[in-house]
């Protein structure tokens, strides 16, 4: 098992380096803007996301293909299982748990479940990976930007180290492609 001080998490310290670095900046819009980037990524905003691409699918379907929005509803129920499994396998702590209060500034509700992988992150990264492929590429750009503002603002409101938010997006990004795939193969 991994522990938070092992070079494959700790990035030979600047896992923690880069944390306090990004984790520095503060101003009370930049707070706003990332407390409500975080919520908008939340893993409960599905059923928003989830009715967007059906009505998408539904009334333009050549801008949301239907295999895009089964693949999405596929990856969250498959990552609802594999976060906190491997939340619970790796056991890491919050960074305002493993480094002090005095050191990481909390944006928002302080969490106090295990941090690796980062569930927003994963959820953001999936929704990128399932619902991209084949729309127009101002919705892909849409996308991939609120994915890594939803990735950069778990560390920006002190919940998330680089090394869960990385976890996360390739956790996020791994399953969406695989179902994207999957999904594409069965309806040939």
């Amino acid at each position: 098992m991994m522990t938070p001080e092992m070079p494959l998490y700790s990035w030979w310290g600047l896992n923690k380096t880069l944390f306090l670095w990004i984790n520095s900046f503060h101003a009370p819009w930049w707070d706003a803007f990332m407390l409500a980037a975080t919520n908008a990524g939340s893993a409960g905003t599905f059923p928003y996301w989830i009715a967007a691409a059906l009505l998408l699918a539904w009334i333009r379907p050549a801008m949301m293909p239907q295999s895009n929005v089964v693949a999405f509803a596929a990856g969250f129920v498959t990552t609802g299982f594999l976060v906190p499994w491997l939340k619970s396998l790796a056991d890491f702590p919050r960074p305002f748990v493993a480094l002090g209060r005095d050191l990481v500034t909390v944006v928002g509700h302080a969490s106090h479940s295990t941090s690796f992988p980062s569930g927003h992150a994963t959820f953001v990264f999936l929704l990128c990976a399932a619902l991209s492929p084949g729309v127009p590429k101002v919705i892909r750009w849409v996308l991939w930007i609120f994915a890594v503002i939803v990735a950069l603002s778990r560390i920006v409101v002190g919940a998330h180290f680089p090394a869960d938010v990385l976890a996360g997006a390739l956790l996020g990004f791994g399953v969406g492609f695989i179902l994207r795939n999957v999904v594409a193969g069965v309806r040939r």
